[in-house]
C-alpha cells in the first residue's frame, strides 16, 4: 500500500511539472504561428506564404518566448505564474511568441528574397 502511494504521489508531481512547462510553451507556439501570419501579410514582398510563414513563426514563437523568459524571468520559469497561468505570465509569452514569430518569419524572408535577387 505504501509503494502505491508513493507511485500516485511521484505521478502527480510530474504532471503537475509537465503542465507548467508545457502549456506555456503551447501558448508561444501558438502566438508564433500567429505572429509569423501577421508579418507575413504585413510585409507581402518578405511572405513565405502561409504555411511556411507558420512554421517559421512557430520556431521563432518558441525561441522568442524561451528568451523573453530567460531575459525578463517571467512565464514557465516563475513557479507561481505558471502554476497559477496568471494574466501578466499569459500576456509576456503570447507577446514574446508574437513577437518571435514575426521576427524570425521576416529574417527568413529577407534572406531568402536577397538570395533570390543574387
Amino acid at each position: 500500500m505504501d509503494a502505491r502511494l508513493t507511485l500516485r504521489f511521484v505521478f502527480f508531481l510530474s504532471k503537475r511539472v509537465i503542465v507548467e512547462n508545457i502549456i506555456p510553451l503551447i501558448i508561444q507556439l501558438i502566438s508564433g504561428a500567429v505572429g509569423g501570419n501577421v508579418a507575413g501579410a504585413l510585409f507581402k514582398n518578405i511572405s513565405l506564404g502561409t504555411l511556411w510563414n507558420s512554421v517559421a513563426g512557430i520556431v521563432g514563437g518558441g525561441l522568442g518566448g524561451q528568451i523573453l523568459q530567460a531575459v525578463l524571468g517571467v512565464g514557465a520559469g516563475t513557479a507561481g505564474a505558471a502554476a497559477n497561468l496568471d494574466v501578466g505570465a499569459i500576456l509576456s509569452q503570447i507577446a514574446g511568441g508574437g513577437v518571435g514569430g514575426g521576427v524570425l518569419m521576416a529574417i527568413i524572408g529577407l534572406i531568402r528574397s536577397v538570395m533570390s535577387k543574387a
